[in-house]
């Protein structure tokens, strides 16, 4: 006989209201989306009158999860950027040098003087003083290399050297060349993804494309220029020995140093070291603060112990002498070490504004790009497409679902309004959900709900059929909508479980748009599956309960 236990019921309706609670705030989104934009603030240590008011816009004690707008339904930026891994080589030579000269230094005997002499990019070039010292310098050269640190490469030494004439070149096996890449793309696609985080942007979408490319999705950014600037600059701080200072751009230069303009003071320009003594890699925090001195902005930043060490030796060894901190290319300052630094910390002052050292000490606390990007793509998206494109999803949405409620109801009677109660539930459990998980939905994402729809009422059909065929052996009323459901059960779940599967193939091999679709596809589902199975049935056994009918009509 139907019987569904009480606290079954209990159950039921509770996991119902929930759902309806947690969708309800996406019926206000504008207020809602301001009241979490104001109280995240508000965390964070800010506080206005404004802020106060747009908390006020919500109940906080109500649950303010928001489903997140796609790029096609709020409009946005779009981008695609070419990652050129061959500036890792460059620099990983660079680094190597220092090394390299003090092993060749302490087998001077053996190998004569040395002097570094131009290369093609990605490769170290050593002249030696003495021919017959070059397997020596090779097997040097190569133990300062290691393993290859990739699945692929196991085995492989990390470093290759060889020899022409009097002259040592070295650079990396085309194993550690494959690893590099790799490394630097998800260094790469997880310092972008940062950044972006950082600015406070909503659901973006970042990741990477073939060998060398990321794609960059960001909803509700004014333009693709805006994002640009945000995620290009490539915020590297380097720290070099300072030569001499100079108003002459075209100063003569020895080997191995550079030339650079004063970021404050027009027509100065510095002549560094090229190898820094130590980089923004080793950094690990920067934050916006003000000169205790003179009250104005300025960043401080920590090194982690590497980076403190290295950084310590200089300072202790060079008292009295200029080094200059550089980012991307221009010398923010050139202070004198008036005593050794071993804490590992300092501050960057400059003729900072509260906006500009913010957003330096983000760039910084994000990390440098191992790489320069080259944007290939690029689309601003605006908003009034993204109304364009929610308005028609709103109208199939509403077209598809008020005709499923006309045929349920024309189909069944009063059955079809008891399943039309359940199809309203659903929905509002697919959008409580969504927002409970933080999903984005997009225009393939609303494809999926309407899809929905249709399948959460093929369920009910499947039952409603079989309690008719059940009607037909005169059992009566009550045993028929018991067998109806039963027998119907594993219809329904063959059909959705397979559905199901679908779902997680393309959300597991798709990307983008195509995983939004699987996303909320697997969500209707699970929830058309609960409101046909539990729902609509708790619905029908209810009414069964109170009106005692002697006979039913499907």
């Amino acid at each position: 006989m139907l019987d569904i236990p009480l606290w079954k019921r209990v159950l039921i309706w509770a996991v119902v209201a929930l759902g309806v609670a947690l969708a309800a705030p996406n019926l206000a989104y504008e207020r809602v989306e301001r009241h979490n934009d104001a109280a995240a603030a508000l965390e964070s240590g800010l506080s206005s009158p404004e802020l106060e008011a747009d908390l006020g816009l919500w109940p906080s004690v109500l649950p303010s999860y928001l489903v997140n707008l796609g790029l096609d339904l709020r409009g946005g930026a779009h981008l695609l950027a070419e990652v050129r891994v061959e500036d890792v080589y460059v620099a990983r030579m660079d680094a190597l040098w220092p090394e390299l000269r003090d092993a060749l230094r302490e087998a001077r005997a053996e190998v004569g003087p040395i002097r570094r002499t131009d290369a093609p990019a990605g490769e170290l070039r050593v002249q030696l003083g003495e021919v017959s010292g070059m397997a020596r310098a090779m097997e040097i050269a190569r133990g300062l290399g290691g393993p290859v640190v990739s699945l692929t490469g196991v085995g492989s030494a990390s470093l290759e050297a060889r020899g022409e004439g009097d002259v040592l070149i070295v650079s990396l096996s085309e194993a550690e060349q494959a690893a590099t890449d790799d490394r630097t793309m998800q260094q790469s696609v997880e310092i972008v993804r940062r950044r972006v985080d950082e600015a406070g942007t909503r659901e973006p979408t970042i990741q990477r494309q073939g060998e060398n490319r990321i794609l960059i999705q960001v909803p509700g950014v004014g333009s693709a220029q805006e994002l640009k600037d945000l995620i290009g600059t490539t915020a590297r701080l380097t720290f070099h020995p300072v030569i001499t200072r100079t108003s002459d751009p075209e100063a003569r230069l020895e080997a191995r140093q550079l030339i650079l303009p004063a970021m404050d003071e027009e027509g100065v320009f510095y002549i560094l070291e090229e190898t820094p003594v130590v980089t923004g890699d080793d950094l690990v925090d920067s934050q916006p603060g003000f000169d205790a001195q003179n009250g104005q902005p300025n960043v401080s930043f920590r090194f982690n112990p590497h980076g403190a060490r290295l950084f310590g030796e200089y300072t202790s060894a060079n008292v009295g002498a200029p080094f200059a901190i550089v980012l991307d290319g221009e010398v923010i300052s050139a202070p004198t070490i008036r005593q050794a630094i071993t804490g590992g910390s300092g501050q960057i002052t400059g003729s900072f504004n509260v906006e500009s050292s913010t957003q330096l000490a983000v760039l910084l606390r994000a990390g440098a790009l191992p790489a320069e990007m080259t944007f290939l793509e690029e689309r601003t998206i605006g908003p009034e497409l993204g109304a364009d494109s929610i308005a028609a999803g709103r109208i199939a949405a509403i077209v598809a679902f008020v005709a499923v409620l006309i045929f349920m109801l024309a189909s069944y009677g009063l059955f079809g309004v008891f399943a039309n109660i359940a199809l309203l539930l659903n929905v509002a459990l697919i959008f409580g959900v969504l927002s409970l998980v933080g999903a984005t939905l997009t225009l393939p994402g609303i494809a999926g709900i309407v899809l929905t729809i249709g399948m959460a009422v093929d369920a009910n059909v499947l039952v409603f059929e079989r309690i008719r065929e059940e009607l037909k052996t005169a059992r009566g009323p009550a045993r028929a909508i018991e067998l109806g459901y039963d027998r119907a059960m594993s219809a329904i779940l063959d059909a959705n479980i397979t559905t199901f599967l679908i779902a997680v193939i393309l959300f597991t091999l798709g990307s983008g748009p195509v995983k939004g679709f699987a996303v909320t596809l697997a969500i209707g589902i699970m929830t058309s599956v609960f409101t046909a199975l539990y729902v609509t049935r708790l619905i029908v056994v209810t009414w069964f309960e109170r009106a005692r009918p002697k006979t039913i009509e499907v």
